[in-house]
């Protein structure tokens, strides 16, 4: 691979590079297409915020909701028409640029309803309605790692549905996530399911807990403090890869290597930075090492196209596993410092799940008030 495209060396240290982002605009203008060829994407992950900005302000869905509201649908019935249509398009045009792709990628994330995410048999029902709709193999459904979804990873894994375990922030919701995959797949084996097929990612989310975090280095206000800034984040994705070699690496696991079970990578999330003082390619170079997956929104795609640094000339690079044992010195100090850690992470699960509710509920709202535009007038409701 060239040592000019900072891309090809990340994809040759074994890391995934995905966007962060869908809309049918993205596909309809060929730009996804041109990112797979040009930029070396390799999957895409959407969520409600992302659903919620490209249909509020796209243009191509017009004909859609046209067709939507004459058939008299609601709106949560034409947001899942909407969006299991822009999934469908996207896993097409991935299995069609990248046949050869490796178990995992091209492949396309779509989320249950942000509002499940403490129901487990709603979770279940909606994650198997999801893959009914979206009909394609090369597809996620996305699970929240709640304490109510980790039994729905491991009932719809066990079905043979690929999974998506996302707002991960602690070791602890790292290594239950993983636990819950080969449990799953614990289950599929006995039901004498192809192991091969299923596969699953656990997304590791990054640049909310320094967003979290930093303001009470501040607050502590020492010399030892301030170097921990922007160190949590990488420091618990470092952990967490750690975790990820011993399980994967565990006679359990091995067991099901052995019946043809693919690994369940990690996925570094929420990698855009948000403090303009970081490196903005911060959660990508910082986070090198096989077997991981980066989904980055496109601005951080581009930049790390543009200027991802190395410490090699060439060949892969592993920023992750030289530094797993200094990261748990890391955590540690950030607990002796006074940082409330454990409950910082814990109301980020929290704020993320709001936040998608949020956007999911803005999205219905967008979604009733196109379908009520596009409906027949008060004339021709009456004359109907």
């Amino acid at each position: 691979m060239s040592t000019s495209d900072p891309l090809s060396r990340i994809v040759e240290s074994g890391v995934s590079p995905w966007l962060d982002d869908l809309s049918r605009d993205r596909l309809r203008s060929g730009n996804l297409a041109e990112l797979i060829r040009t930029r070396h994407v390799l999957g895409v992950t959407t969520n409600p915020t992302i659903f919620d900005k490209a249909i509020a302000g796209g243009e191509s869905y017009g004909e859609q909701v046209a067709e939507l509201a004459a058939a008299k649908a609601n709106a949560e019935e034409a947001v899942r028409a909407m969006t299991t249509q822009d999934v469908r398009e996207a896993a097409d045009l991935f299995a069609a640029e990248l046949p050869h792709a490796r178990p995992g990628d091209a492949r396309v994330s779509i989320e249950v309803d942000p509002r499940l995410a403490h129901d487990t048999a709603g979770t279940i029902a909606q994650a198997r309605e999801l893959w009914r709709l979206v009909g394609r193999e090369n597809v996620y459904i996305k699970i929240p790692a709640t304490a109510e979804g980790l039994p729905a990873i491991s009932e719809v894994i066990g079905e043979g549905i690929s999974v998506n375990a996302t707002l991960i922030f602690s070791l602890d919701t790292y290594r239950a996530v993983a636990n819950a995959y080969l449990a799953g797949l614990e289950t599929a084996q006995v039901a004498g399911l192809d192991l091969s097929k299923i596969t699953s990612v656990a997304s590791v989310f990054l640049s909310r807990i320094d967003a979290k975090v930093d303001p009470h280095l501040d607050a502590i206000g020492t010399s030892e403090a301030a170097e921990l800034r922007g160190q949590a984040a990488l420091a618990g994705a470092r952990a967490s890869y750690g975790e990820f070699r011993t399980i994967f690496s565990s006679p359990r696991w091995q067991s099901l290597a052995d019946a043809g079970a693919n690994v369940q990578r990690p996925l570094w999330a929420s990698t855009g930075t948000k403090d303009p003082s970081f490196p903005d390619t911060l959660y990508v170079d910082q986070l090198l090492a096989a077997d991981v997956v980066n989904t980055m929104p496109e601005k951080t795609l581009l930049a790390s196209a543009d200027h991802a640094s190395f410490a090699t000339a060439e060949g892969p690079v592993d920023t992750i596993t030289p530094a797993i044992a200094s990261s748990l010195e890391v955590l540690a100090s950030l607990v002796r410092l006074g940082v409330p850690y454990d409950d910082l992470l814990a109301e980020l699960e929290t704020e993320g799940v709001a936040s998608f509710i949020a956007s999911w509920e803005n999205l219905l709202g967008t979604v009733e008030a196109s379908l009520a535009a596009a409906g027949p007038t008060p004339e021709e409701s009456t004359t109907a």
